[in-house]
């Protein structure tokens, strides 16, 4: 029996019978009286449960704080490798939290997970400098529109936005003011998108959350739509891009940058050809080639266009225009 079991144990116990003797509890859990000491401390200075030794009935009970409803122990334990893999994921979270809107909320929970673990604040943010996330640019977002557009999802409720599109050339279709249906959060490449169903082009669309100007949460609760048909519209393209007729890409890798793109995943749908001589097929779908011809350039001179013509000619572009730029 781990420590875990233990503590749900003596806690079981003192729940059921009110009272239970030390040598009750050392016969129940199997452990040396020198543990059982150690476990009962730990239950009083780190989990704040109101254990006491009543001398009348000598055994432990739960005291008058305890009676009175003010306290209950946690629902869920966790050993101490899964401690510290939250007190990881807190880092990380963290790392992702424009505004600190996420961490605001759990950071309470963070703190009851560092008194589990048995150390304090400065142990703590020692364990997760043990990690460091490298974010390069990073879209920064108003952490109000944030928090609203996570509560929309979350609660199934409907969104008014004033958005702001990127790279429209005409002023007068950068700012709409939209209701949507959020269905997810995805973070991708340092950035934030909502997926949502749009009421006024009665579609799909994905939106950046930096674009977002302005979000105002609506009464009315969202459009239900199955997780698998909103996968299916907005997922089969290339990296951000979604919507439009998919298309398949067929690149051909040296043996040299083969070593490194054969251990990534560059579409979940992609397939993999490893040839005689090193290099590697790679086939994968999309639907745009902006994201997909930025990654290509990263592979400049290590990789080959094969297929469609269309992705082929705008790389030769791409590569001209670099080109042209140097020559200057």
């Amino acid at each position: 029996m781990d420590r875990t079991e233990r503590f749900y144990k003596i806690e079981h116990l003192i729940r059921l019978r009110g009272s239970v003797s030390f040598a009750e509890l050392i016969a129940t859990l199997e452990v040396s009286p020198a543990t059982l000491k150690r476990d009962l401390q730990y239950l009083r200075d780190r989990m704040g449960a109101p254990i006491e030794y009543d001398a009348s009935s000598n055994g432990y009970r739960f005291g008058q704080q305890w009676r009175g409803a003010a306290h209950e122990l946690p629902g869920v334990w966790f050993n101490e490798a899964e401690l510290h893999a939250l007190l990881t994921m807190q880092h990380m979270l963290a790392s992702l939290d424009d505004g600190g809107v996420v961490g605001r909320h759990l950071q309470p929970m963070f703190d009851k997970i560092t008194r589990m673990l048995g150390v304090d604040a400065d142990e703590a943010r020692e364990l997760t400098r043990r990690v460091k996330l490298i974010a390069t640019a990073r879209r920064r977002l108003q952490s109000d529109c944030f928090e609203t557009v996570g509560s929309a999802v979350v609660q199934r409720k409907r969104l008014r936005i004033r958005y702001r599109k990127a790279g429209s050339k005409e002023a007068a279709n950068r700012v709409s003011e939209r209701e949507v249906s959020p269905q997810r959060l995805v973070h991708h490449r340092n950035a934030w998108y909502l997926d949502a169903w749009c009421h006024a082009s009665d579609g799909f669309r994905r939106f950046a959350l930096d674009g977002i100007e302005t979000a105002e949460l609506l009464d009315q609760a969202a459009k239900p739509i199955a997780l698998k048909t909103l996968e299916a519209e907005l997922d089969r393209g290339y990296g951000i891009f979604a919507g439009g007729t998919p298309q398949q890409a067929e690149l051909l890798f040296s043996a040299e940058a083969a070593a490194y793109v054969a251990r990534e995943e560059w579409h979940p749908a992609q397939t993999t050809e490893a040839l005689p001589d090193g290099r590697l097929r790679l086939s994968l779908p999309y639907v745009d080639d902006r994201e997909l011809l930025m990654d290509l350039l990263r592979h400049a001179g290590q990789v080959e266009v094969l297929a469609p013509a269309a992705l082929r000619k705008a790389f030769a572009q791409r590569l001209r225009t670099a080109v042209a730029g140097l020559a200057a």
